[in-house]
């Protein structure tokens, strides 16, 4: 039987994670921080896990409204619902119940054989490939294989565009698994790049629309699997880079290739020279991306793309892309398989990367 000391303390919990709620929402409405910096900060600054808008996500929005409904009539106006809560409810968007609240979420199909580090979700003829892979989402040879295993699945005539999204809130993709890569011998290493080459250079031959929505750190092989689509929607928290010349190495899904393409040969060059990464906002000023929207609001907007491209005629999609993309594309991509696979031997790549693992500074010989 609860005392009334259980009840005075279950209240006042309650009332201390309503106010905190409504005080992140006012700070949205403000566009003070991200739904992502908000949690984090919780997390990190305050120990509060879980943090206020997951929580209310795993409650449901709608649940969390009626509770602030009533805790205004009970405690007084700064109760009060924000103005972002109710909309979110009216729009639908319930948190984890209904895939997407503040934060979006996988609902994998039950009638696909689903994977372990990429799942499927499909939405009329909208799919949605979720990167779902623990703690980083790192392009691995499983990643790519299961990513690849979705792509041939859909290539059936019934899906018209596929969205590449993270279950992860905290990022998109921070690049390769080096300790995958590293473990590979020559090989099955040069089949793995063929394979991951392959498949990003089919996004754009096909009259799937392929859009990118990333929600946060997208570096490295994660950058490259942004560029390879056809269209990118970057969160305001999203931030983009291709640091591999500081392992020793260069990108190799793309990155001296398609990074030129899409924000010109100077600006690509020191992004890939400096290793450092660039903001959304930078982002979106030098064309690497085509829209930036506020974290929350990130999913929505790339399936709102997504069927708007994926309405046009397949056809006229397929030879656009394929026109497009001509060019020195394919040979610029041999080009970077050879150069990949040279450098990757040296002893700078095997210094940088066991630096890199050892979380020390690499000492670089040029050989």
């Amino acid at each position: 039987m609860s005392t009334a000391a259980d009840l005075q303390t279950a209240s006042l919990t309650e009332r201390f994670q309503l106010k905190m709620l409504v005080e992140s929402c006012l700070v949205l409405e403000e566009e003070l921080a991200t739904t992502r910096d908000i949690d984090l900060g919780m997390m990190a600054g305050a120990g509060i896990i879980p943090p206020p808008l997951a929580r209310a996500d795993a409650l449901g929005l709608d649940e969390v409204l009626d509770a602030l409904e009533r805790a205004e009539a009970e405690w007084g106006e700064h109760f009060a619902a924000p103005r972002i809560l109710r909309r979110l409810v009216a729009q639908g968007r319930l948190g984890q119940k209904s895939g997407q609240g503040f934060f979006a979420y996988p609902r994998p199909d039950d009638s696909f054989e689903q994977g372990e580090a990429v799942q499927l979700e499909t939405r009329g003829e909208t799919a949605i490939a979720w990167l779902n892979r623990p703690p980083a989402n790192s392009i691995s040879p499983q990643v790519i294989d299961e990513l690849g295993r979705i792509w041939s699945h859909l290539q059936d005539g019934t899906t018209r565009a596929l969205v590449i999204a993270s279950a992860n809130p905290a990022l998109f993709s921070a690049g390769a698994d080096i300790k995958a890569f590293t473990s590979m011998d020559e090989r099955s290493g040069r089949q793995l790049i063929h394979e991951g080459h392959a498949l990003l250079r089919s996004f754009g031959l096909s009259r799937i629309v392929t859009i990118a929505a990333v929600n946060a750190l997208a570096i490295g092989g994660g950058c490259e699997l942004a560029m390879a689509c056809d269209v990118r929607i970057a969160a305001l928290s999203a931030t983009f880079g291709q640091p591999e010349i500081n392992l020793g190495i260069i990108p190799g899904f793309g990155g001296t290739q398609r990074l030129a393409r899409l924000v010109g040969e100077s600006k690509a060059l020191e992004m890939n020279l400096s290793g450092d990464a660039i903001s959304a906002e930078d982002a979106l000023d030098c064309g690497l991306v085509n829209a930036v929207v506020v974290d929350h609001e990130l999913f929505d907007t790339a399936l709102a793309w997504a069927r708007k491209l994926g309405s046009q005629p397949p056809l006229a999609i397929e030879q656009i892309k394929r026109v497009s993309a001509n060019g020195d594309l394919d040979a610029g991509i041999e080009a970077e398989k050879v150069a990949f696979a040279a450098v990757f031997a040296s002893e700078d790549a095997s210094e940088g990367i066991s630096a890199f693992l050892q979380k020390r500074t690499a000492a670089f010989k040029g050989r």
